[in-house]
């Protein structure tokens, strides 16, 4: 019988996986980081970072998470979000706890910007909701 209420010791170096696209997003590329085996499910931690291919347009929309917890660490550059009706500017070295359903838009973010962010569970849904309010348009990247 597979055993799902404990957790394994996981370590995933650098070279062990690749940023991909096909996550929740196109216009970001995603590097899994083997926390959801080693969770079995209840977590999922990735790298997240900005496809080069795609500049922002219009950003992700307004939405909320199906979590439990959800944090992201910027780890390089930035990203403007909407969290309800306040600009909030996350530069690389800040964490932001979204709490459980939270509406937000992130709608711009720097060429460099990558973050790290931990979910749980690790099959967490994504629900569209209706704005807010006004969002002001991406920054071009020229």
């Amino acid at each position: 019988m597979l055993d799902t209420t404990s957790t394994k010791f996981s370590h995933i170096r650098e070279q062990d996986t690749q940023f991909e696209g096909g996550g929740l997003r196109d216009f970001f590329l995603y590097r899994d980081l083997g926390v959801r085996d080693a969770t079995n499910g209840k977590v999922v931690a990735h790298l997240v970072k900005a496809n080069p291919d795609l500049p922002p347009e219009k950003g992700t929309g307004w939405h909320r998470h199906v979590a439990d917890f959800q944090i992201v660490i910027m780890t390089k550059g930035w990203a403007k979000f909407m969290y309800e009706d306040q600009v909030t500017l996350v530069k690389a070295g800040d964490c932001v706890h979204q709490r459980p359903g939270v509406r937000h838009y992130l709608f711009d973010y720097s060429p460099d910007m990558e973050y790290l962010e931990i979910v749980g569970p690790a099959d967490f849904g994504t629900v569209d909701v209706e704005p807010v309010c006004d969002v002001p348009d991406p920054t071009p990247w020229n």
